[in-house]
């Protein structure tokens, strides 16, 4: 949902949109800015998504319900883990993907601040 600029907006669950799509994610967005996104994600167990970049959007992910493993860097090589509670910055241009290892589905609420397309699917990591 485009924000107005001169009122308080409440987005309620029906009020969502679908997100940017990115294989093995389901996404929402609640609000769209030419300066900021907002929403989350479901990931079901076990999933592994397509791999992804944000442009020139810095994001920041706080884990609701669930795990998050984020995999990055050259070939993918890098892994971080996440939590309930646990918040996980993603540098802008960062090609990533996330995974949920465990047999609980996992809950995220995302913000993004940049400009710009907010998801760029791609191939893979570099080489």
């Amino acid at each position: 949902m485009e924000a107005p600029r001169d009122q308080i907006l409440v987005v309620r669950p029906g009020g969502r949109r679908a997100g940017p799509p990115t294989p093995g994610m389901d996404r929402w967005e609640a609000v769209a800015t030419d300066r900021m996104w907002a929403g989350g994600a479901r990931t079901t167990s076990g999933m592994s998504s397509g791999w992804h970049h944000h442009g020139e959007y810095e994001s920041v992910i706080f884990v609701l319900t669930g795990a998050l493993r984020m995999e990055f860097g050259l070939q993918g090589a890098h892994t971080v883990d996440a939590g309930p509670g646990d918040l996980v910055f993603v540098p802008k241009g960062c090609v990533h993907r996330e995974s949920n290892p465990t047999e609980e589905d996992a809950d995220l609420f995302v913000v993004r601040a940049g400009r710009g397309e907010s998801t760029f699917n791609v191939d893979g990591p570099d080489t």
